[in-house]
């Protein structure tokens, strides 16, 4: 049976001397893990198609449970993000973390489009990269059902508080701390929670329209970085090693 598919390439794994795994996520049948064959040949047709990142056109063969690749034509390969070592190991974490939240054979279109919209932010629109990054993160967390509660302190009520507790994820001011709290809370500006907000209601087309200074994202970032490791409980290799660009 064939199977066409449109999907991103997430991750390649080593098969045998010739051949390798990929895992792929499809806007309508969510993770594939596909047999890429002759991939590591010298002249292998599938080379660019079959690239980490890559979005592709798949036509699938399937025998016994397992597909194999028929033929394979590239839609989107960011050439941007590869000539950049920084952006291509974001993109690296995105794609990590959209493997984690996804399933086989269970779509996920929203998630599918997230990555996508934040490899484009990435390579085509240059946005910044911690901007994209929180973008990322608090929209992917509220897919996977994380969905934080960013209406107002969960104790007064106070639209403005100055506290996101990110075991939780409830605001706080910060003198209304639940004595029976032992979540970490950290400091949001109202600027900060102002992105938040609008990064888990905004239209997808339009996730980065909004401005902060420097600061502010960096802050945001920091939040929505805990925010999810904290929620998802692990932590992501991708992630160390684009933070441990900034040190070398």
């Amino acid at each position: 049976m064939y199977l066409n598919v449109q999907g991103l390439v997430l991750r390649r794994t080593e098969y045998n001397d010739h051949d390798v795994l990929l895992t792929i996520l499809t806007q309508r049948h969510g993770k594939l893990t596909v047999k890429a064959r002759g991939l590591k040949r010298k002249n292998s047709p599938l080379t660019s198609q079959c690239q980490l990142l890559s979005y592709s056109e798949f036509t699938l063969f399937e025998y016994r449970g397992m597909y194999t690749i028929n033929e394979a034509a590239s839609l989107e390969l960011f050439h941007e993000l590869r000539r950049d070592l920084t952006k291509l190991s974001l993109g690296s974490y995105f794609a990590q973390v959209a493997e984690v939240l996804s399933q086989e054979d269970l779509p996920n279109p929203e998630l599918l489009s997230l990555v996508l919209n934040c490899l484009f932010g990435l390579s085509k629109l240059r946005e910044d990269e911690t901007k994209v990054k929180a973008v990322f993160e608090l929209r992917a967390a509220s897919i996977a059902g994380y969905y934080p509660d960013l209406s107002g302190c969960q104790n007064c009520g106070n639209t403005w508080p100055d506290r996101f507790d990110i075991s939780a994820g409830v605001l706080e001011c910060s003198q209304c701390r639940n004595p029976g709290s032992d979540g970490i809370r950290m400091p949001v500006s109202v600027g900060v929670l102002e992105a938040m907000r609008y990064i888990t209601e905004c239209d997808s087309r339009k996730l980065f329209s909004f401005q902060l200074p420097k600061e502010a994202l960096d802050q945001l970032g920091g939040v929505t970085e805990s925010y999810l490791t904290t929620q998802l409980e692990r932590g992501f290799s991708t992630l160390d090693f684009y933070k441990s660009l900034f040190f070398t």
